[in-house]
């Protein structure tokens, strides 16, 4: 996990070393145990590293990191089955001289070039300097849990982890209003149509799933190597199997991501995803780099404080707790400094309570936390997916359909027990039924293309965003066992009814799990998310005007 900057400059230039180390400098953050800069021999191309070490502490994992004689790389994130394939590399005759994810990954590329991509299982953002065919290759992981900002300024290229970098060369820094307008009024820090858009004018982020070929003529190239297909829902298996292979992919991809030589530990939130992994994680902890620590925020005197839901998971698990209790006052203390790494607006304050939290790992020298994020998106988490499914099930359920409007608020009124799941299903089934929509032959909003929206359109692009920056905010990395992209395949191509069944959300996770899970957590009706006491805490701070305007007034 680190900070990458780099430039292609479209003529020779001898200020590219300068300038490349202003960009690192700007983002020591990121990588505070050691720092790198690389210039080629035509004062065209300059990479910039800072290093936060993660796999193989030595020299050898410095970078800019050189390959063949014909690569080089600045590399920000993880690739977790880098053991399986440098094996699969040295078979096919490539050596190595370090223990290095981005050596394996140098490889690769010299193998496959852009289709390396397909093979990897990781989160990342890296540009490949090739001197042969003189281009920069900077690719970005499938969901965009890592991040890649890039302009054209000056007849030259610049891209960095963060735009901070990009502002330290003198890039402009413009609000760009469209955006920002649209946050004020929707608080919402993204437009779906264009998720690659800032919110500065010209400074744009690579989207997810993407690839980009720059050449020194100033030529360039996006292509995207990644989607979910969310129409093919051709799952066969029964749902006591698809248990079964949802464990199996859960836990391939949680014993990829304890891999580290460093301590590993987990946030815990008292929810239903975070405690689905500190539970997994209990039969993994004899493992050296796994510490029996959970990290979470609770809230005094707050109805929705979760403190009683993260004292069940530890009494099931034996792991420890360590808890943060964030303030009101704390954080309009620490607002601009909070503003300063997120760069760019956010919607809640729970972006905060996060924050500390990272900041609580830190304090216990634990570097790696791994976190429930994407399991809401892919799984059908939130109530606000319930519509979709319902009006997919009046409109595809012939027995459905066929009932008379009472007898359909009876079968609801059986099939969903929560009270407030019940209110939006009857809602949904009267809009429907006075429209006389139910057996018109539209097809409705399937609940499929609603998460894929959530996955990568929409609001995890968001979270992600927060996470990266509160993490990297304090050096700790945050590791998402639920964003496999073989898991995402596989949920996605699950029926809905694995996903919401009888009222409950994430069906399947519950039943594969109930058995390691407390009781009171895998059957639990409400949905609370880390939702902090937002309200009070203005209200405490003395702050009298909406959150959206509060906040954009540290970005003036």
């Amino acid at each position: 996990m680190c900070g990458i900057s780099g430039i292609v400059s479209f003529a020779p230039s001898d200020k590219l070393v300068s300038e490349v180390k202003l960009m690192t400098d700007s983002i020591w953050h990121r990588g505070p145990d050691g720092e790198g800069h690389w210039v080629d021999e035509k004062n065209q191309v300059a990479l910039g590293h800072r290093r936060l070490s993660i796999i193989d502490l030595s020299e050898n994992g410095n970078q800019p990191m050189h390959y063949l004689d014909r690569y080089s790389i600045t590399f920000n994130g993880e690739i977790y089955n880098y053991i399986e394939l440098k094996q699969q590399l040295t078979e096919a005759g490539y050596s190595f001289t370090s223990d290095t994810d981005t050596e394996v990954l140098l490889a690769l590329f010299d193998q496959k070039k852009e289709d390396c991509l397909q093979d990897l299982d990781g989160m990342f953002a890296f540009a490949i300097w090739d001197s042969k065919d003189e281009s920069l290759f900077c690719a970005r992981d499938r969901f965009g849990e890592k991040p890649f900002h890039y302009c054209f300024h000056n007849n030259q290229f610049y891209f960095a982890s963060e735009m901070k970098a990009l502002w330290a060369v003198s890039v402009p820094k413009k609000k760009n209003e469209r955006l920002f307008t649209h946050f004020e009024k929707t608080s919402s820090a993204h437009l779906p149509e264009n998720i690659n858009e800032t919110f500065y004018e010209a400074i744009w982020r690579l989207e997810h799933g993407h690839w980009m070929k720059v050449k020194p003529d100033g030529s360039h190239e996006i292509q995207k190597y990644y989607d979910i297909n969310w129409k093919k829902q051709d799952c066969k298996l029964n749902f006591e199997e698809a248990c079964t292979e949802f464990n199996r992919l859960f836990q391939l991809s949680l014993t990829r991501r304890f891999r580290s030589d460093v301590p590993v530990g987990t946030s815990l939130s008292g929810g239903l995803d975070s405690s689905t992994i500190v539970c997994n994680m209990k039969q993994y902890a004899q493992q050296q780099q796994i510490t029996p620590l959970t990290f979470s925020a609770r809230f005094k005197d707050f109805k929705k404080d979760e403190g009683y839901f993260i004292q069940k998971v530890i009494e099931k698990t034996g792991f420890e707790s360590r808890v943060t209790w964030p303030t009101g006052a704390e954080m309009a203390a620490d607002m601009e400094l909070l503003c300063y790494h997120q760069e760019e607006p956010f919607g809640s304050a729970s972006i905060y309570a996060q924050y500390r939290v990272q900041k609580l790992a830190k304090e216990h020298h634990v570097t790696v936390l791994i976190d429930g994020q994407g399991a809401d998106e892919i799984l059908a988490g939130y109530i606000s997916y319930y519509p979709e499914y319902l009006q997919s099930l009046f409109r595809t359920k012939p027995f459905f359909s066929s009932l008379r409007l009472r007898e359909q608020y009876r079968f609801i009124d059986f099939h969903t027990p929560h009270t407030k799941l019940r209110k939006i299903a009857v809602k949904s089934l009267h809009y429907y039924e006075i429209r006389g929509r139910l057996n018109s032959g539209k097809d409705p909003k399937r609940l499929n293309e609603q998460l894929y929206n959530s996955t990568m359109r929409g609001p995890l692009q968001d979270l992600l965003r927060f996470a990266d920056r509160n993490s990297m905010a304090h050096h700790r990395e945050i590791r998402l066992p639920f964003l496999f992209h073989e898991l995402v395949e596989f949920c996605f191509s699950l029926p809905d009814e694995y996903k919401l069944k009888l009222g409950w959300t994430k069906y399947i996770m519950r039943s594969t799990f109930k058995e390691i899970l407390p009781e009171e957590i895998c059957w639990r009706k409400e949905k609370v998310g880390f939702e902090p006491p937002q309200d009070t805490w203005l209200q405490s701070a003395g702050i009298k005007s909406s959150w959206q305007s509060y906040l954009l007034n540290h970005f003036e």
